[in-house]
């Protein structure tokens, strides 16, 4: 939407991600230490006519997403049994 509204020539976006579960011993920028963490990689592929200021903007823009600041924050889950 923001490339559309923009008039960017982005064409399509392409994403593949992949979970790992981790030491955190092994995560070099995570507080927490000697217990396993979630680990999930992007990938994320531009396809259109894009500068690389462009790209950089787009990547941004999807750091910030709903999804992406969900999976980054604390999570509470409440479950009740009805």
């Amino acid at each position: 939407m923001y490339a559309e509204r923009k008039g960017w020539a982005l064409q399509d976006v392409e994403v593949q991600l992949s979970h790992a579960r981790i030491y955190a011993k092994d995560c070099e920028d995570c507080e927490t230490r000697n217990v396993m963490l979630d680990e999930i990689q992007s990938q994320i592929r531009l396809k259109g006519d894009l500068d690389e200021i462009q790209r950089k903007r787009l990547h941004q823009i999807a750091r910030r997403c709903p999804v992406h600041r969900t999976l980054t924050s604390e999570v509470n889950i409440r479950s009740a049994l009805v």
